[in-house]
């Protein structure tokens, strides 16, 4: 790191410190009696969760890349922690698996193994958090309550969530201590209704930070006032006084290094640390405010120096940890500083401050962790989950069973196994996409558009399409758009064309990948024809084709035209099936009005659909170089042009727009005819006329056109475009009396 990236994270890291301070000492208050939860839970010394504590906060928090993510001891791995002592014989020789598991991890980030953190679904994430939320929940309702449990149910969420249920709530029931509900009543309302109250101007005291001082002076009231109140013993923060600073450390026991047991342990802490951390990290960053991304790979590198250092020192395995880091975001921290000034004071507090913490009852900062709970667990988020569909739902929410239930990895794992299926079942459903045109011929054309991808997992579906087509149909496989296909797919395609194809009279042909249906390994696409044109041989046949698109349009059925594997020279060499002359008033694509491909149509945009002659001349080039054979002239209601040239009319009888005048010159409109009360149905009445008069002008002024039209080369209609609806009204093709003799 230069010199410019040391100012560039100094200024970072001291941009906000009246919020980063006080978000730091609550992150502190709520990781002090987690560190000694899990560390019990683990079967460790208690004072290895506090070392793992401050390393997590100075050192982990200096080597991180991450503004909000707060790391220490792993309630994940506690399971793994207690097996491990007891197997490997000894916590000094487990230290020398965490050590081992930290440099694994070192090296796992410097092989960018990180990058597996962008494919976990957000579904997961968002199953995660609310799993969290409810974890906190159940797990902090004893406390706030004064109800007495060990220590070591604190963290221990990972198992047990719903065990002996019925227990816990006699437990609780017969054991509150009201004092404890006193102060957890008053947190709660404090921090809830703080932005309402002169409260929130105390812009260095975050209502999670005054509730646990708050707290604190009022247990002591309790003691002088009110007795029957009063908190101690088991309900209140229980740190150990440490007489020496060299009493602190365990080392390893580097004789059993040769030890296999050892090094298993340190590739299991170094797997599920590493995944933990991710899936944490990821979290973590959707829950910050600024939507920060943090680096990965830089985040294993310093868990992994961490975990070294913790297993050097005598501590237990470390992650990043979503309770510290959601406490730490919710009490407004901004960047790392708050996680620095965290690890800073749990090294303070075991050296000298151990006497006045444990004053802070549990009870208070069990509220904070309640109200973290509560907005992790947002049945807002909850309720748009299941508005978008099962396939994102179900994940979700067994996600958060499966954690409830297991624990934290296993229930992500259990929640993407879900995602992953549905994934396969979408792929499996969804290897084409299908129309059938010309559906009022005798022999009906039915194109399969192949997906980008096809493989076996697409046979089925597949095999079953193609086996039901009706006999006598035509049946075109466009291939033009997949960059890759299954042999085995291309193996049902070559049995098809060569057995039921001949046998049923079915028409088969495929675009884009040869008739030879090489089966080699690598399918080589070739990608000369993007789209079958020999069904659209007529104006007609094209006019059927536009009003089919619109209708699918209308229905909600799109086909995708997908041209992303398609050079744009192809583009030049296939001919656009019609000119649509349309108002500039009407925005609306008009290649999904009509669900055409790119290319297809050619947009010329007038004003009130109104033609004049140069606009006619490009019509004509349109047709007679760019060989478009037919003729679309397209108005839409609730046209804003035509309207408010109606509104000025009203507003002063004397003026008059162009998009009005050749209506009057007809004697079709009279502007003594408008009021307020008929202005949208003249609005309306004059784009049909006008949609007409443009019609007849090209007929009128040019030769060409006039006369590939009444040969019937080219066709010629109007059509009107229904906001509301979608829907296109097309009017038939012109017909003219007579051919016109003259050459043009």
């Amino acid at each position: 790191m230069d010199k410019k990236d040391n100012n560039t994270l100094s200024q970072g890291i001291f941009k906000n410190p009246s919020k980063d301070i006080p978000a730091g000492i609550v992150v502190f208050l709520v990781a002090l009696p987690l560190c000694l939860g899990i560390a019990l839970a683990s079967g460790a010394p208690l004072i290895s969760g506090l070392i793992s504590g401050m390393i997590g906060g100075l050192v982990i928090g200096l080597l991180s890349r991450s503004h909000t993510s707060v790391s220490g001891p792993a309630a994940s791995l506690s399971a793994v922690v207690l097996v491990a002592i007891q197997l490997l014989g000894s916590f000094q020789v487990f230290l020398l698996a965490l050590m081992i598991g930290g440099l694994i991890q070192i090296a796992l980030g410097f092989l960018k193994a990180g990058a597996i953190a962008d494919y976990i679904p957000t579904n997961i994430i968002k199953g995660l958090l609310a799993a969290i939320g409810l974890i906190l929940v159940f797990s902090q309702l004893p406390y706030a309550v004064g109800v007495e449990i060990d220590d070591s149910r604190l963290l221990d969420y990972s198992k047990d969530t719903f065990a002996g249920f019925e227990e816990r709530v006699l437990m609780v029931v017969s054991s509150i201590a009201p004092g404890a509900l006193v102060l957890s009543i008053i947190s709660l309302g404090i921090m809830i209704f703080w932005d309402k109250t002169p409260l929130k101007r105390l812009k260095l005291f975050p209502p999670s930070l005054f509730v646990v001082i708050l707290g604190v002076a009022l247990n002591q009231l309790f003691k002088v006032f009110v007795p029957e109140l009063f908190l101690e013993g088991v309900h209140l923060v229980n740190i150990p006084e440490v007489s020496q600073f060299s009493s602190l450390f365990t080392f390893p026991d580097f004789s059993a290094i040769s030890n296999g047991k050892v090094w298993t342990y340190a590739f299991t802490i170094a797997i599920i640390g590493s995944i933990a951390t991710l899936l944490n990290l990821e979290a973590t960053d959707n829950l910050d405010p600024h939507k920060r991304r943090s680096p990965p790979n830089q985040e294993l590198v310093a868990q992994g120096v961490g975990n070294t250092l913790t297993g050097l020192l005598g501590g237990i395995p470390i992650t990043s940890v979503i309770v510290r880091s959601s406490v730490n975001i919710e009490a407004g921290a901004e960047s790392k500083l708050s996680t620095l000034i965290h690890g800073f004071l749990l090294t303070i507090s075991v050296l000298f401050l151990s006497n006045i913490i444990n004053l802070i009852p549990l009870a208070s900062l069990a509220s904070i962790l309640l109200l973290v709970g509560y907005k992790l667990t947002s049945f807002h988020m909850i309720r748009q989950m299941y508005h978008k569909g099962w396939p994102q739902f179900l994940p979700f929410a067994v996600t958060i069973i499966g954690i409830l239930l297991t624990d934290v990895l296993l229930g992500v794992l259990i929640g993407s196994a879900i995602s992953v299926f549905f994934l396969l079942r979408s792929n499996f459903h969804n290897p084409y996409f299908i129309e059938t045109t010309n559906p009022t011929n005798k022999k009906k054309t039915i194109r399969l558009e192949l997906s980008n991808e096809v493989s076996f997992l697409n046979k089925p579906a597949i095999k079953r399409t193609l086996w039901n087509l009706p006999k006598g149909s035509k049946v075109i496989v466009d291939a033009s758009f997949s960059s890759y296909i299954e042999p085995d797919i291309i193996e049902i395609f070559k049995d098809y064309k060569q057995t039921f194809a001949v046998e049923n009279n079915i028409d088969f042909s495929i675009l884009g990948m040869g008739e030879n249906l090489s089966s080699k390994k690598k399918i080589i696409l070739d990608r000369k024809d993007t789209q079958d044109r020999t069904d659209l041989n007529s104006p007609q046949k094209i006019l059927n084709f536009l009003e089919e698109g619109n209708k699918r349009y209308t229905d909600g059925d799109l086909v995708s035209r997908r041209y992303q594997n398609k050079k744009l020279k192809d583009f030049i060499k296939v001919a656009p099936l019609a000119v649509m002359v349309n108002c500039i008033d009407m925005r609306e694509p008009l290649n999904m009005l009509m669900n055409t491909g790119i290319g297809d149509l050619i947009p010329l945009k007038v004003a009130g659909n109104l033609l004049d002659r140069h606009l006619i001349e490009s019509i004509e080039i349109s047709c007679r170089k760019q060989k478009a054979r037919l003729i679309l002239i397209i108005g839409n209601t609730s046209n804003k042009l035509i309207l408010s040239s109606l509104k000025k009319i009203l507003e002063n009888p004397d003026s008059c727009s162009p998009l009005l005048v050749p209506a009057i010159n007809e004697k079709f409109f009279k502007p003594e005819q408008l009021t307020k009360a008929n202005l949208e149905e003249w609005s309306e009445r004059l784009m049909a006329w006008n949609l007409e008069f443009s019609k007849n002008l090209i007929l009128s002024q040019n030769q060409y056109l006039n006369h590939e039209i009444s040969l019937g080369k080219i066709g010629l209609c109007t059509a009107i475009f229904d906001r509301k609806s979608g829907k296109i009204e097309f009017s038939p093709l012109h017909i003219s009396e007579k051919v016109t003799n003259n050459n043009p």
